[in-house]
């Protein structure tokens, strides 16, 4: 998938994958004509000469991302007929809807989530949600227009995104970054 990120205003769903066969599951979505989304990020691999190379890799090789397009039940319809296990994140556990990340918050995640970006950490739902740290609109630079929690972690600052099954950190500066509360 290319980072040309559409401009509607469609929600996203995280689904969890019960195999490690994310190229086929890529391709059965693809043949739905279903716009997907997988983080990556660049991997130093050794060649059979022993030279490393920068390979593209999955972030998490059991996560991928579907635009809504379609009603739950068309989507659940798509779920129940592939041959893969999945797993679409539900909004709580009493609940059978499914979670919708908001398109915004989406975009942000997926602009963070560039491998050409350098300076940013991946961690777990769980680890993201230990931090403590301040909602801030990202006012000027590279990465002005992006919202987030500016957390502190190894004496750096960095914009922490989360969606559900996964969260990024981006290196930020702390002066390009406004509280929420202050912006108008």
């Amino acid at each position: 998938m290319n980072y040309a990120l559409a401009k509607d205003n469609n929600p996203w769903y995280a689904i969890r994958l019960f195999s490690f066969r994310l190229k086929n599951v890529e391709s059965f979505f693809e043949e739905k004509g279903l716009e997907y989304f997988v983080p990556m990020h660049y991997e130093d691999v050794l060649d059979e000469n022993g030279h490393p190379h920068q390979v593209l890799k999955p972030v998490v090789g059991n996560l991928v991302f579907v635009k809504k397009t379609m009603t739950q039940n068309e989507m659940r319809a798509i779920v129940a007929e592939t041959e893969f296990k999945m797993s679409v994140y539900r909004k709580n556990q009493e609940s059978s809807d499914y979670y919708e990340i908001p398109a915004k918050q989406m975009f942000d995640f997926q602009m963070m989530c560039n491998p050409e970006m350098v300076n940013h950490k991946f961690m777990s739902e769980d680890e993201a949600k230990l931090k403590k740290g301040t909602p801030v609109l990202v006012k000027y630079g590279p990465l002005s227009g992006l919202t987030g929690k500016l957390v502190r972690s190894s004496k750096k600052y960095y914009l922490l995104k989360e969606v559900p099954g996964l969260a990024v950190m981006l290196k930020v500066t702390r002066w390009c970054c406004v509280p929420i509360e202050e912006q108008s």
